[in-house]
């Protein structure tokens, strides 16, 4: 079985179409794809907040993506980094935002939001 998804290419952003994040209506949890290949579905009974700022790292490295967001769980807290991150805060202000994954650099300039890193931690402590 492969599980292996084809790579993106520019056709893959479609006008109104962007692989890093998707909102719906009557959405219950949003659905994590961390970087390092896991897949977390965090209830939005659960959330708690969000905070969106310029990325700290920016200083160091220019490069970097220049917008950082920490979305809180009960159980869990995500790094989202991008730019253009504000829709994304939007949808999830109304509990619309369905996925977030990040894509390639490459795609930045194609994309209004691009998201360019997502990891996930636990906020629960392991026995």
């Amino acid at each position: 079985m492969n599980i292996n998804k084809k790579p993106l290419t520019e056709s893959d952003f479609r006008t109104g179409h962007n692989p890093c994040y998707t909102s719906a209506p009557n959405i219950a949890a949003l659905n994590v794809f961390a970087d390092n290949g896991d897949s977390h579905l965090l209830p939005y009974a659960q959330f708690l907040s969000t905070e969106r700022t310029s990325n700290p790292v920016l200083e160091q490295e220019p490069e970097a993506p220049p917008e950082k967001m920490l979305i809180r769980f009960a159980q869990a807290e995500v790094v989202v980094l991008g730019s253009g991150l504000a829709a994304v805060e939007s949808d999830l202000q109304q509990y619309d935002l369905k996925f977030v994954k990040s894509a390639p650099r490459r795609f930045v300039g194609l994309l209004n939001t691009h998201i360019a890193a997502v990891t996930i931690t636990s906020t629960q402590e392991k026995s």
